[in-house]
C-alpha cells in the first residue's frame, strides 16, 4: 500500500522512425505498434485478474439475488437488499465503519505529517528513526492486537498501571473523560470504539509518515529558498510550499487508506470480535457472520456490494486525481480545478464534522480534546520560536526549535515502540513472572522458557513453514506478473492500455470484504478449502493490482533514452527489458517485493475463512487460535509474536533505502 501515480499516455507515433506510420501493418494501426508484445506481456495478470477478481465480483452478484433453503439457493431479486433496509445490526455496522474510517484517517494524517516533517528535518539518524517508526506497520496485525489486548487489560495491563500511578487515570475519571477507573478499554462501551481507533492509528502511522516522507523528498528546494527570501515565515513556508507540495500525495494516501480502513475486517476482530454489544462491529463483520457463520451467502453479498457505492465513489476521486496530474488540462477545466481544489477540503471539513458529531458525540467531542491539545501545544511552540526570532534570538530560537523537536520524537518513539518493548520483555519472563506480574519492564532472569513451551504446546513451526511457503510463493507470482504488465503499460503502445490501467487500479483497491465470500465458493466448488494452496492463488488478488500499479510508475520514471539506445545497438524489446529497464528498476522491485511479502505474511481474512485445519494455518490464524476463550497464553503469544516479527522488520531494516526511493521515484513524483 502505497500512494501511487498514474502512466503517462502512450507518446505519438513517429514517422521518422523505423516503424514509423509508415512501416505499420493494418493490425498495428488499429490496435497499437506493440500490440502483440503487450499482449504476451499483460496475459498472465488479465488472466489472474479476471478469474480471482472479476468473475467473483460477478458471482457476488448473482448470489446477492439468492437466498438459501436448505440445500438450494432460491432465486429473490433485491429481496437481500429490501432486508437491508430494516436490518439493525447492518445499518450500526455501517455507522461503525465510517465512524472508525473518519477518526482514523484524521489522526493517521495529523501524526503523519508531523513525523514526517520531523523526520525530514532532521540531518543524523534520519534513516534509523525511519526504520524504527517503520516497525508498528511491518509486524504483523495479530501481533499488533495482541500486544495492546494486553496492554490495555483493565486488571492487569500496562496501560492501566502506568496511568493510575502517574495520577492521570484517577485525573480522566474526575473529567469525565472515562466513565470510571480503572478503565475498560476494550470492554466498556464508550471506550471500546476509541481504542479500536487508537490501535488503528498506531499501526497505520508509519504509512503515512514514510508516503509523506518520499512526498517531501520530491518538493524542490529552490520553492523553499524563494520563499524565505521572500520573508515567508515557517507557517507560511508550510501552508504555502509544504501543503500544495503534498496535495497529491496526501489526497492519494488517504483515498486509499480509507478504503482499507473503512473494510477493515482483522484488526477489530482480534481485538473485540466487534463487541461489546456490536458497538465496534464493522460492516465486513456483518457480512462475514451472514456469509460464513450462518451460510446465508446471498445476504451475506448483499451487505458487501450495498457498500460499493461509497468504494466506488473513492475510487473515482483517485481516478480523476491521477489523471488530472498525468497531464495538463485546458484552461478552464484548471480554474474550475483549482477552485474545487481550494473549496473541497473546506465542505469536506465540514460535512465530516457534522457527521460525526450525529454519530458518536461521546468520541467526538474526546477527539475534539485531543486535537485541541496538539494544536495549542504546536502554536504554543511556534509562538515561541517566532518572538525570540523577533528579537535575534535566532540562536536561542534554534535551540528551542530542536528541543521542542527532541521531545516530539522521544514522545512520538515512546508510542511507537512502547507495545513492541512490552512484547519483547514479556518473551523472555518465566511463566510465574508472566502470572504474578513481577519484573514488570525488566525480565529477572531472562529466560527462553515460553519459546520452548510455545513449539512444545503447539504446532508453531508448521505454521511457519506455511507462511513461508505461501508468502514466497505469492510475491514471486506478484513479480512476475506485475514487472511484465507494469513494463506494457508504462511503455509500450496498444490500443486499450488507458482501460486497462483503470481496469488495475480498480481491482488494486477492491477490498477484500467485497471478495472473500465468493472466493470461498469457488474454492469449496473446486474443493481446494483447508489447502495452502487456496491461499497461493487468492493471495493475488490484492498483490498483483498493487504492484503492477507501483511498477507502472517507476518504469515510467526511467529515462526511455537508455532503452532506445539499447534498441539502435540491437537489442530487442524484450532484451532491452531484461537487459537495461530490469537492472535500473531494482529499487522498485525490491519496494514490491517488500510490500508483497509482508501483505502476504500479514494477511488474515482470507486464511481466517478458508482454512481450519491447524496443519494448514498461517501463523497470523494459528495465533489466534492459541486464545481459548478467555485463556490467554500472554508468555508464548508475546513469544510467537516475537518469532513472527524479526524476519519481516529485518527485511525491513536493509531494503529501507529501497523502499524509500522506490516510493519517491516510482509512486509520487511527477
Amino acid at each position: 500500500m502505497t500512494t501511487v501515480r498514474s502512466a503517462p499516455a502512450p507518446a505519438a507515433e513517429d514517422s521518422s522512425s523505423p516503424t514509423g506510420p509508415g512501416s505499420l501493418t493494418r493490425a498495428q494501426r488499429r490496435l497499437g505498434r506493440d500490440w502483440r508484445l503487450a499482449a504476451l506481456f499483460l496475459a498472465p495478470t488479465a488472466v489472474l485478474v479476471s478469474v480471482l477478481v472479476l468473475v467473483p465480483i460477478v458471482q457476488s452478484i448473482i448470489t446477492s439475488t439468492t437466498e438459501r433453503h436448505g440445500q438450494d439457493n432460491v432465486f429473490v431479486g433485491l429481496g437481500n437488499y429490501v432486508a437491508l433496509a430494516g436490518d439493525e445490526q447492518f445499518r450500526t455496522g455501517v455507522v461503525n465503519s465510517f465512524v472508525f474510517t473518519a477518526y482514523a484517517e484524521i489522526f493517521k494524517v495529523v501524526l503523519g505529517l508531523a513525523a514526517a516533517l520531523l523526520l525530514h528535518h532532521r540531518r543524523r539518524g534520519r534513516a534509523l528513526l525511519t526504520g524504527l517508526l517503520l516497525v508498528p506497520w511491518v509486524v504483523p496485525t495479530v501481533v499488533t492486537a495482541f500486544s495492546w489486548r494486553a496492554l490495555l487489560d483493565p486488571i492487569f495491563g500496562s496501560v492501566n498501571t502506568l496511568l493510575t500511578s502517574s495520577g492521570i487515570g484517577p485525573l480522566l475519571a474526575d473529567l469525565h473523560l472515562v466513565d470510571s477507573w480503572p478503565a475498560g478499554w476494550l470492554s466498556d462501551p464508550s471506550l471500546a470504539m476509541p481504542s479500536v481507533i487508537l490501535v488503528n492509528v498506531w499501526k497505520g502511522v508509519p504509512f503515512f509518515a514514510v508516503c509523506f516522507l518520499a512526498g517531501l523528498k520530491a518538493i524542490p528546494a529552490d520553492q523553499y529558498e524563494a520563499a524565505t527570501i521572500d520573508g515567508a515565515s515557517a507557517w507560511q513556508r508550510f501552508s504555502h510550499v509544504t501543503l500544495p507540495g503534498l496535495r497529491h500525495v496526501i489526497t492519494v494516501t488517504v483515498t486509499l487508506s480509507s478504503i482499507w480502513t473503512f473494510n477493515n475486517f482483522d484488526l477489530i476482530w482480534l481485538l473485540t470480535q466487534g463487541g461489546p454489544g456490536n458497538v465496534t462491529t464493522p460492516y465486513v463483520l456483518v457480512a462475514y457472520t451472514k456469509a460464513i457463520l450462518q451460510l446465508q451467502y446471498g445476504a451475506g453479498a448483499a451487505v458487501t456490494l450495498v457498500m460499493l457505492p461509497v468504494i466506488g465513489a473513492l475510487v473515482f476521486v483517485l481516478v480523476r486525481l491521477l489523471r488530472q496530474e498525468g497531464g495538463a488540462a485546458p484552461a478552464r477545466t484548471a480554474r474550475w480545478a483549482a477552485t474545487t481544489r481550494r473549496a473541497l477540503p473546506w465542505v469536506l471539513t465540514v460535512v465530516v464534522t457534522v457527521l460525526l458529531a450525529w454519530a458518536s458525540p461521546q468520541i467526538f467531542w474526546k477527539a475534539a480534546v485531543v486535537l485541541a491539545v496538539f494544536a495549542l501545544i504546536a502554536a504554543a511552540v511556534a509562538r515561541v520560536v517566532s518572538a525570540l526570532q523577533s528579537r535575534g534570538g535566532r540562536r536561542a530560537s534554534s535551540l528551542v526549535a530542536g528541543l521542542g523537536s527532541g521531545v516530539a520524537l522521544a514522545g512520538l518513539l515512546a508510542f511507537v515502540l512502547g507495545p513492541l518493548y512490552w512484547i519483547v520483555v514479556t518473551a523472555f519472563k518465566s511463566e510465574d513472572q508472566v502470572v504474578m506480574r513481577t519484573d514488570d519492564l525488566w525480565p529477572t532472569p531472562w529466560t527462553l522458557e515460553q519459546f520452548g513451551a510455545l513449539f512444545a504446546n503447539q504446532p508453531f513451526g508448521r505454521w511457519y513453514l506455511n507462511t513461508i511457503l505461501v508468502s514466497a510463493a505469492s510475491t514471486a507470482v506478484a513479480l512476475i506478473c506485475a514487472a511484465l504488465a507494469g513494463y506494457a503499460l508504462a511503455r509500450l503502445r496498444f490500443r486499450g492500455a488507458q482501460g486497462f490501467t483503470v481496469t488495475v487500479l480498480l481491482t488494486y483497491v477492491m477490498p477484500g470484504a467485497l471478495l472473500f465470500i465468493p472466493l470461498y465458493q469457488l474454492l469449496i466448488g473446486v474443493r481446494l478449502t483447508d489447502s495452502l494452496w487456496s491461499l497461493v492463488l487468492t493471495y493475488p488478488t490484492f498483490t498483483i493490482p498493487f504492484a503492477t500499479w507501483l511498477l507502472t510508475g517507476y518504469f515510467a520514471s526511467i529515462p526511455i533514452d537508455l532503452e532506445e539506445a539499447a534498441l539502435v545497438d540491437g537489442s530487442t524489446r524484450i532484451q532491452a527489458f531484461r537487459r537495461v529497464v530490469l537492472p535500473l528498476a531494482k529499487p522498485g522491485l525490491l519496494a514490491v517485493a517488500l510490500f508483497t511479502l509482508t501483505n502476504a505474511w500479514n494477511e488474515f481474512l482470507l486464511a481466517f475463512v478458508f482454512i481450519t485445519k491447524d496443519e494448514y494455518k498461517t501463523l497470523p490464524v494459528g495465533m489466534q487460535s492459541m486464545i481459548a476463550g478467555d485463556v490467554v497464553p500472554q508468555g508464548q503469544l508475546a513469544a510467537a509474536s516475537l518469532l513472527v516479527s524479526i524476519p519481516v522488520v529485518i527485511m525491513y531494516a536493509f531494503g529501507q533505502r529501497f523502499l524509500t526511493e522506490g516510493l519517491t521515484a516510482g509512486a509520487v513524483k511527477g
